[in-house]
């Protein structure tokens, strides 16, 4: 057993290691480091919570631990990167449940009663259990939302929900009353007698999984990315309504930390997609441009693997455009090697990333550091973009959404405003795609009809190896 004074200095150094991860987290460079820090301080922060004060049952407390990072262990060596937005989203629907169920658990624990019971008639009336009751209440419809709205998240990700946006008529009013109803019945639970008001709880819980569910299936596949980020904000302020249902400090700081974090991240990808942040995070308030699409002009036309070698072999400056395409079929290897030969050869080569580019923010980022890609020729859109027109050859391997040109030339492009990768001004285009499917915005691109874009189709990682084999003949 800790005192309670080392305890708080064991969450103070924990709270100071989460924000040094969070720091490190900023660039490549350093992410390791970040990781080790957010490491350390967890295993801080559970040790010193199990073994504080008032603590009982540690026998049970470190066997579930065991089993749960067993689970995690053999869960998180199995998932595929390509599948890491999926896990993260599941993920934060368990940090939502886990408010939910610290919520209930805290309004029936008999020390919440002899809390509540100041003046021995079992009425709600003074002011310490009425701000616990509050806190109680707004855990448990924040967790409830995330829950849901999480799981409808993995659901579209995955495949198993379609990733168009269910729209009705009226739904934002309808969001609208259901608060209204959820914030009256907050006022009846704090004014209810003992455990009576547990009939408002349940009734709160139900319309909050409906708001989460109604909220996410509202958002369309192509800000997938940003709703991600948004549950994982939500995730965090979960955290802190738990933290404080249970008076822990260091759940507070931390998932204040993941709140405010995720929220600030999510409004950064906003506005790299020209959306707006209010209109994700209520379920599509504000709609995406609808109208008439404009008609593809031009002709498609293809190109052999000997011929993209020529291409290369020939050009002086060379920029790779990745997508989640890269990511399913595993090419980054392969794509390394042929940087490495291209860079042999005296070319410039270098990739321009996309902040959306996959399913995850940095998703792009983390599978070309997995396959040792130098972070010096890993540039941002913002970047990369006022360099397209003196680039002579651009690869554009399994991404569509991000270099599509419908994003400026068609205001009835659903994605229209949204910056991308201006590819089409380089001199030579190469579009590397399985087919000529949509992307997961569900919309046409204009970019493989222009003339100076030529189709490779095949898988990725098979196409770049052909081209390394070109390359090395």
């Amino acid at each position: 057993m800790i005192t309670a004074q080392i305890q708080t200095a064991a969450y103070l150094f924990a709270s100071i290691l989460f924000i040094l991860s969070l720091g490190g987290l900023s660039s490549q460079e350093s992410a390791k480091r970040g990781v080790f820090y957010g490491i350390i301080g967890m295993i801080i922060a559970i040790l010193s919570t199990v073994l504080g004060e008032g603590v009982e049952g540690h026998a049970y407390i470190i066997a579930a631990i065991a089993i749960a990072s067993v689970i995690g262990i053999i869960v998180a060596r199995k998932v595929e990167m390509t599948s890491m937005p999926q896990l993260v989203a599941i993920l934060h629907s368990f940090v939502g449940l886990a408010a939910v169920l610290v919520g209930y658990g805290s309004y029936l624990d008999p020390a919440t009663e002899c809390l509540v019971d100041a003046n021995e008639t079992g009425t709600h009336n003074n002011a310490e259990s009425i701000i616990h009751l509050v806190e109680i209440f707004i855990g448990v419809f924040i967790g409830a939302i995330t829950f849901t709205g999480s799981i409808i998240a993995w659901g579209k990700l995955e495949g198993k929900i379609r990733s168009k946006p269910l729209l009705y008529p009226g739904r934002h009013m309808v969001n609208i009353i259901l608060v209204i109803v959820s914030i009256i019945l907050g006022v009846l639970f704090t004014m209810a007698d003992g455990t009576e008001g547990l009939i408002y709880l349940y009734l709160m819980t139900a319309i909050a999984f409906f708001i989460g569910v109604m909220l996410v299936m509202a958002i369309g596949g192509a800000d997938m990315p940003v709703v991600v980020s948004m549950l994982n904000s939500y995730s965090g302020w979960a955290a802190a309504a738990a933290g404080f249902m249970l008076s822990n400090d260091l759940l507070i700081v931390t998932g204040a930390l993941v709140g405010s974090s995720g929220a600030i991240l999510s409004i950064i990808m906003c506005d790299a997609m020209n959306r707006s942040f209010l209109s994700v995070i209520f379920g599509g308030f504000g709609d995406a441009p609808s109208g008439e699409a404009k008609e593809m002009e031009g002709e498609v036309t293809s190109i052999t693997h000997e011929e993209v070698g020529e291409l290369l072999k020939e050009a002086n400056s060379v920029v790779i455009v990745p997508g989640y395409g890269m990511a399913v079929a595993k090419a980054q290897y392969p794509i390394h090697e042929m940087v490495d030969i291209l860079k042999k050869a005296g070319k410039e080569v270098r990739f321009g990333i996309h902040p959306v580019a996959g399913r995850l923010p940095g998703h792009m980022n983390v599978l070309l550091a997995e396959a040792n890609v130098p972070y010096d020729i890993v540039l941002e859109m913002d970047e990369i973009n006022e360099d397209m027109p003196k680039t002579d050859v651009i690869m554009v391997i399994g991404a569509n959404d991000i270099v599509n040109p419908g994003a400026q030339e068609d205001p009835s492009s659903p994605i229209y405003g949204m910056p991308v990768i201006e590819v089409w001004k380089a001199k030579k285009v190469i579009v590397m795609k399985r087919s000529m499917a949509v992307g997961y915005a569900g919309v046409e691109n204009p970019l493989f009809y222009k003339e100076n874009t030529d189709m490779l189709y095949g898988d990725a990682k098979v196409s770049v190896d052909k081209i390394n084999t070109a390359l090395k003949a």
